[in-house]
């Protein structure tokens, strides 16, 4: 396979050479160090190691994936992060699915195997929640989308339309691939401690990825998105009621409340209505995506074998 080893950077110069050197020795000399304006040695070292580097246009760790995606036309994508935590020599553990056909994108499952350090307690509790909500809403069994090792073909991330700029790309980039209709698989992978400070803020980021996992959902399934906001209004529409009721049987009447009960209640099973349609043309739509990628997989190998009987 024609493979590119993607390390997005901003100020890593303790641990870009290591990387660089650690990958080539292993033979991938094709190497793509996307920087977004690192202000120490980092450009320096990259370059003087054999790296291709490019400056990315914008800013966040999001818009240089999605800006390092439409410059590639490699089979296979690595991305990998620049702080040293990775380690390369783990890089066919992600290759191997792909070269069985057995999965097009791999993501690095850290949370299996890690070294002490390399989560504080805060970090790691707050990835297991993530996790564990996306697997709720989204029926999913991963246990590690925020890993930032990973191996995608060239179908997935040439399709994946990448709108986040920061931390939440890794999440992002899971729901794109599933809502694609391309398959994840995850390989268990060793995590280090981080080389220098890290730059990801657990309180903020953490709200912004739970709000991504959240907002996301309705390109991968609209109706269990519309499902939550249906069973709030009701749920909130039953709650007024209840009061209403109680109050009416003291003699209290609440005219306006009561109607308020009925527009809730109404609302919400309209909403959850809108949602069942919604997901049956969403699954409709993945249904037809997969049978099409498997034609074009069957296409492609047929191409694949008539050449090599001409030859």
């Amino acid at each position: 396979m024609d493979v590119c080893i993607l390390i997005p950077t901003l100020n890593e110069e303790k641990s870009i050479g290591w990387i660089i050197d650690e990958f080539k020795r292993l033979g991938f000399e094709n190497i793509l160090v996307m920087d977004g304006h690192s202000t120490d040695r980092t450009v320096e070292i990259a370059k003087s190691k054999g790296a291709r580097v490019v400056v990315q246009s914008g800013k966040g760790k999001g818009q240089a994936i999605a800006e390092a995606f439409q410059i590639l036309e490699n089979d296979v994508v690595v991305m990998i992060d620049g702080d040293g935590t990775y380690l390369p020599e783990d890089v066919h553990k992600l290759l191997e699915p792909i070269r069985r056909g057995s999965a097009d994108h791999v993501i690095g499952n850290r949370l299996e195997n890690f070294e002490k350090g390399a989560f504080t307690k805060l970090n790691l509790i707050g990835n297991k929640i993530l996790n564990f909500i996306f697997r709720v809403m989204y029926g999913e069994d991963l246990h590690d989308i925020l890993s930032g090792y990973r191996a995608l073909t060239k179908d997935v991330y040439k399709s994946v339309e990448l709108k986040k700029q920061g931390f939440e790309v890794e999440t992002e980039l899971t729901v794109e691939t599933l809502a694609k209709g391309f398959k994840i698989v995850e390989v268990p992978i060793r995590y280090r401690k981080r080389v220098g400070r890290t730059k990801l803020k657990p309180f903020r980021d953490g709200i912004k990825i739970a709000l991504t996992i959240y907002d996301l959902l309705k390109r991968y399934s609209p109706g269990r998105y519309f499902y939550f906001v249906g069973t709030i209004l009701i749920l909130s529409g039953f709650a007024i009621g209840v009061k209403v009721v109680v109050d009416w049987m003291r003699h209290i009447t609440h005219y306006l409340m009561a109607t308020l009960t009925a527009l809730l209640i109404i609302a919400g099973l309209q909403i959850m209505v809108l949602g069942a349609l919604s997901d049956f043309v969403v699954r409709n739509n993945f249904q037809l995506r997969k049978e099409l990628l498997e034609l074009r997989k069957e296409i492609k190998a047929l191409r694949e074998g008539e050449r090599d009987v001409d030859a």
